[in-house]
């Protein structure tokens, strides 16, 4: 049986957003973005209270059915415990459905202010990184953007079978009974690494851009995008220089380059200058990598194709009060 929280507990969560993919490392490498949601919650009597400012205000459900709502829930059933009332205050800047991760912040901070309130009953129920990963991973089967706003900077995630081999490893997280291993590691950028986020008024569907994919690929276009994901991880911690070679992809952007015309446009106008540009996620939004200051005849040119062009600098991971 459940234990109740006391009433007046409050947890305060801020979450950054995410791009993943950076290229070639598809559904595997990911960075935490300056922009940030952010979260409060405090137990009540009775009842709920759900209320979102900013970013898809107008558009999310104001209920149990909101997602940082039931990612709440589920870090207080992980702990055993539960809550008899819930308020909650969503304040949202990540645009939605851009390519940004927001669904991954939402389950990020709504799992570590589920959480973190239980662990003001009892500190022995604080969850790790490494659990908070598997549990936000859960909700969406893979883990570059999620690992992306626990850990911060960039990460490289990888999923293993239900039933591991983990002869000779320490094991550093409680693992699920059923289902996947969620793992993700931290790499430290570049400190000269500059991102630079395009992002369209439209909207796009995950389910719609990841429909476009093929279900089996060449053996070279496979060959190409490990040599190229590899490159990255050495171009995104030590050699900027390379970032345009380690951006390179053929698994996934062209596949979807109909859905997004605007996004493929910029993309081959960017790497023409010389930039390393990819789709950020599943886009629209473009994500530019260098080390210097965005050209300003550039950034005029997105901003009159109705973009808007933001250096959000990289993240650290979710931060709880």
């Amino acid at each position: 049986m459940s234990t109740t929280l006391p009433s007046g507990l409050t947890a305060a969560v801020r979450v950054p957003a995410s791009t993943a993919n950076l290229g070639p490392g598809f559904d595997s490498l990911g960075m935490a973005l300056g922009i940030y949601d952010e979260i409060e919650v405090r137990t009540t009597d009775s009842g709920l209270t759900v209320r979102v400012e900013g970013e898809g205000a107008d558009e999310v459900p104001w209920g149990p059915s909101h997602l940082v709502v039931r990612a709440i829930e589920r870090g207080l059933a992980v702990a055993g415990v539960a809550a008899a009332g819930l308020d909650v205050l969503c304040r949202n800047v990540i645009p939605h459905s851009r390519g940004l991760g927001s669904s991954s912040s939402a389950v990020v901070g709504g799992l570590a202010a589920g959480c973190a309130l239980a662990a003001k009953l009892d500190p022995a129920l604080a969850v790790s990184a490494d659990q908070l990963v598997q549990l936000a991973s859960e909700f969406e089967g893979h883990s570059d953007n999620a690992a992306a706003s626990v850990l911060g900077g960039v990460v490289v995630s990888w999923t293993e079978t239900e039933n591991p081999d983990r002869a000779g490893r320490e094991e550093v997280a409680p693992q699920p009974e059923h289902g996947p291993v969620y793992r993700a590691v931290r790499l430290e950028p570049h400190p000269a690494l500059r991102p630079v986020v395009l992002i369209p008024d439209q909207c796009s569907s995950t389910a719609h851009t990841r429909g476009l994919l093929p279900e089996v690929v060449p053996h070279r276009d496979a060959t190409f995008n490990v040599s190229r994901a590899a490159l990255a991880v050495v171009a995104l911690t030590q050699r900027p220089d390379l970032l345009m070679p380690a951006t390179a992809d053929r698994l996934h952007q062209a596949q979807r380059a109909s859905a997004l015309p605007l996004t493929t446009t910029w993309i081959t106008r960017l790497r023409t200058a010389g930039i390393a540009a990819a789709i950020s996620g599943a886009g629209p939004t473009i994500l530019a990598l260098g080390t210097s200051e965005f050209p300003a005849e550039l950034h005029e040119l997105a901003v009159a194709d109705g973009l808007r062009v933001v250096e959000p600098g990289l993240a650290e991971g979710v931060l709880v009060d």
